[in-house]
């Protein structure tokens, strides 16, 4: 069974995004993404700078089974990428909601308005099945 954590929002990609200060948004790929790949042995990140929309495939993540597309689910500016996930792919197994967080965004505009069309968390539970 998945951890889906209550306070984040999701895409049907299988891509958390949770608030942060003022307009930045944390984005990374979900506890049920990150078993479905397997062992993590690489990601490939969203330039610094990059303005992206929702949707938009930003990056991958590479697994000792497949390649899979990173979308982002909130349009706006990458502002920071983990780099521990350089040296460490692995975290995005073991902490898929902590230390695994793949990039930062600031979105334009209100908070309730760039994640619209997201899912709470007992809709993406229903999307996974369980």
């Amino acid at each position: 069974m998945s951890e889906v954590l209550d306070n984040l929002l999701y895409s049907e990609e299988h891509e958390w995004a949770l608030q942060g200060e003022g307009r930045t948004v944390r984005v990374g790929i979900t506890d049920h993404a990150q078993h479905l790949l397997g062992d993590i042995v690489f990601v490939e990140f969203p330039e610094v700078g990059a303005v992206i929309s929702a949707g938009d495939s930003v990056g991958s993540i590479e697994s000792v089974k497949t390649v899979s597309e990173l979308y982002s689910p909130v349009s706006g500016t990458v502002t920071k990428i983990n780099d521990k996930l350089d040296g460490s792919p692995e975290l995005l197994n073991d902490e898929p909601y902590g230390g695994g967080w793949i990039f930062e965004l600031e979105i334009e505009g209100e908070y309730a308005a760039a994640v619209r069309g997201l899912l709470n968390a007992a809709a993406y539970k229903e999307l996974i099945g369980e």
